[in-house]
């Protein structure tokens, strides 16, 4: 995926700055990436690539190379590719600003360069003391991004088992990308950094996404409830805990209030991780109840964590 978006972004690039029309067998020679054996395979590359522009907006046309018009050649015209000036003001660029900042994927903030195009200039000497990094490779969420853009079905290998998705959309919480959509006859949701071996169908259209759609309407209430596993966990909290923990409960969790004040809940948990790293913030206020495997796990990592 990385080599495809790299020589989508070098034809862009050629084409913006030819500043004339230039033929498919000018790209071939000279953009880096379209280096292939023979010609046929050359025109499939091409034709994908033409077709992933125009999906994205890029407003790529046919004209001719002279005055005979005997030959036709590709052009972006700048004027139609780039943005109007949006016109904000200094308030909204420094608010623009502090996003840019506060925003990571992969680790990494977003260049400098997009911002100074709307006319804004860097702050000097400030870091980045409040960030949210949206995690994740960039590479892998592309390729996930483009098989919900073109309707392509996903295969790949979650936790040791052979999966396959009809992509309906990303969603990221709690720092984690997840992906959405239908897993045989029922809606399913997956870590993006738990999939292995993706592969990306190469039929378009390959399923149709219901009209409106909501990509939230896949994702479980609770992050603990994301996941393979099906466990009945039973989980007790006591009473200065109880109004907090309740909040933060999915919605129809059977809830037990004991006399004391605290409360007892079933949880349906799908992720026993993502449950422990909830309830080790409640400290000792919170306890695993049933089953004892789960119990036994949660005391074991309170152990090591102190």
């Amino acid at each position: 995926m990385q080599r495809v978006i790299e020589r989508i972004l070098n034809l862009l690039a050629f084409l913006l700055t030819a500043g004339r029309p230039v033929t498919a067998d000018e790209i071939r020679h000279t953009v880096s990436g379209y280096d292939q054996d023979s010609d046929q395979a050359f025109r499939r590359t091409f034709e994908r690539d033409k077709d992933l522009l125009k999906s994205l907006g890029v407003p790529l046309r046919l004209e001719h190379t002279d005055a005979w018009e005997v030959e036709q050649g590709y052009v972006i015209s700048p004027d139609e590719y780039s943005l109007a000036d949006p016109g904000l003001t200094d308030e909204e660029r420094a608010a623009l600003w502090l996003a840019t900042r506060m925003v990571h994927l992969g680790g990494q903030a977003p260049g400098e360069g997009a911002f100074l195009k709307l006319g804004g200039s860097p702050m000097a000497g400030l870091g980045d003391p409040l960030a949210a990094d949206l995690a994740a490779d960039p590479g892998l969420v592309a390729e996930v991004f483009t098989a919900i853009v073109d309707r392509r079905r996903l295969t790949f290998d979650y936790r040791g088992t052979k999966r396959r998705i009809d992509p309906y959309g990303l969603l990221h919480r709690m720092g984690h990308w997840y992906v959405v959509g239908p897993a045989g006859a029922e809606l399913r949701t997956f870590r993006l950094d738990r999939m292995d071996a993706i592969k990306v169908g190469g039929k378009r259209g390959a399923f149709e996404r219901p009209a409106g759609f909501d990509v939230r309407s896949g994702f479980p209430d609770a992050p603990w409830e994301a996941g393979d596993t099906r466990i009945k966990t039973t989980v007790r909290f006591d009473p200065e805990v109880a109004w907090w923990a309740r909040r933060q409960m999915a919605s129809g969790t059977r809830i037990t209030e004991d006399p004391d004040g605290g409360l007892t809940a079933v949880l349906e948990v799908g992720s026993p991780d993502a449950l422990v790293g909830w309830l080790i913030g409640f400290e000792d206020a919170a306890e695993i109840l049933d089953p004892p495997d789960l119990r036994h796990h949660f005391v074991e990592h309170v152990r090591g964590a102190a």
